[in-house]
């Protein structure tokens, strides 16, 4: 089988403007959420967010930047990232077989509701000529084609917080099947918004821990009440490894395989019995040659919402057994939606890469029923040769990624 290799990375995160920032974010246990300040945010119950650390608008042309939705500006700045630490400036690669996959759980629906407010308060004039491309959920993708002249396509995954792994997954298969040797894959999303805070808060699926921002993503804690909303974005360069090997690059890890499932149980809430979460971590064991026992490192997707994180916790176990060492990396950056499953990947290849789990902060008091092996309030040393990373969606979207050492 085609070998698939990670060699670039690129983001844009609570953590910090660049991966490697957020890296360090990461392994000094930091958390990225804040109490919103902002007048909207005092009405609703729940006012904390994880923004970026950096606004993307900062690093672009400021013509280019009124252009673009800021989901696509984080996406854009994380892409051009990832393409510069994969050595591929200068036209390395025949841009015919350079594709785009990325993933999006809204897209630009700030412009959107921006806009709305336009037409109701001013009339049809004031409405940007732009809003149509600036919302668009494939917004993302087509942008970092047209920036990086990829020309082999570019896909969007709308899996709501499944999306971005996704977007591996099908970046994966492309280079398999002989319809690219480069993809350019991840995820963005920016939503911080009154109307989707407010729509998140209602459907009680947020924390209300409005005092206490650093401690409010508690990931597999007694005292979970609701995960937090993040933004930004996350890009990485999946590359052949024959590809990567004729310009002299050294792979950071394999992305080994993939597996994408559905529930078919409920619009929000996960199969309480995990089984399709169980189906995605086997097949992408299976699609990677590996057996349960060769996995070393999960990262979780665990957003600290009361139900979902057993039931994750529960499946993950029944797949690999509580000998790998798992991270909830949410805990310090909010949940991304749509970008959180790219994220959570170039987490994953990093602490492959260094042999390192980050992690998992505010785990002060485990659920009685953890047998999970998860990380506290320090990063832990520990050699990792293959990892699990796990994203899962509103609608019953499950997708699973495994990677292993290059």
């Amino acid at each position: 089988m085609t070998e698939v290799v990670i060699t670039g990375l690129g983001a844009t995160t609570p953590l910090g403007g660049t991966a490697a920032d957020t890296w360090t974010g990461l392994l000094a246990g930091r958390s990225g959420i804040v109490t919103l300040d902002d007048d909207w945010a005092r009405r609703l119950p729940a006012r904390l967010a994880a923004r970026m650390a950096v606004d993307p608008a900062s690093r672009l042309d400021r013509v280019e930047a009124r252009r673009l939705d800021r989901s696509t500006q984080a996406a854009v700045v994380a892409a051009r990232e990832a393409w510069r630490d994969a050595g591929l400036e200068g036209g390395v690669v025949d841009p015919e077989r350079v594709a785009v996959a990325m993933g999006t759980g809204i897209g630009g629906v700030t412009t959107l509701l921006a806009n709305g407010d336009k037409l109701n308060d001013s009339g049809y004039r004031h409405v940007s000529p732009r809003m149509i491309q600036m919302n668009m959920p494939n917004g993302a993708a087509a942008a970092i084609s047209i920036d990086l002249g990829a020309l082999g396509g570019a896909n969007t995954s709308v899996s709501a917080c499944a999306s971005g792994a996704e977007a591996l997954a099908h970046a994966l298969d492309m280079i398999r099947f002989d319809r690219a040797d480069v993809v350019i894959a991840g995820g963005t999303e920016a939503c911080i918004h009154p109307l989707t805070m407010a729509g998140f808060a209602q459907a009680r699926a947020m924390s209300s821990r409005n005092d206490e921002p650093h401690r409010a993503s508690r990931p597999f804690d007694k005292s979970r009440d609701g995960f937090v909303l993040g933004e930004g974005a996350a890009v990485l360069i999946v590359e052949r490894a024959t590809t990567a090997a004729a310009r002299g690059r050294r792979p950071y890890a394999v992305l080994a395989g993939a597996r994408i499932t559905s529930d078919a149980y409920d619009m929000v809430a996960p199969d309480p019995g995990g089984l399709g979460q169980i189906r995605a971590m086997r097949g992408a064991l299976a699609d990677a040659g590996l057996a349960a026992r060769d996995i070393d490192y999960v990262n979780a997707h665990a957003t600290s919402t009361p139900g979902g994180d057993m039931i994750e916790a529960q499946a993950v176990h029944s797949v690999v057994g509580d000998s790998p060492v798992v991270s909830a990396t949410k805990s310090m950056t909010g949940h991304l939606l749509g970008a959180s499953g790219a994220l959570e990947a170039l987490t994953t290849v990093l602490s492959i890469r260094h042999d390192i789990a980050p992690p998992t902060i505010n785990l002060d008091d485990p659920d009685n029923a953890l047998t999970l092996d998860v990380t506290g309030a320090e990063p832990r040393e520990t050699s990792i040769d293959a990892a699990l990373s796990n994203s899962f969606g509103f609608g019953g979207h499950n997708a699973a990624l495994v990677f292993r050492k290059a």
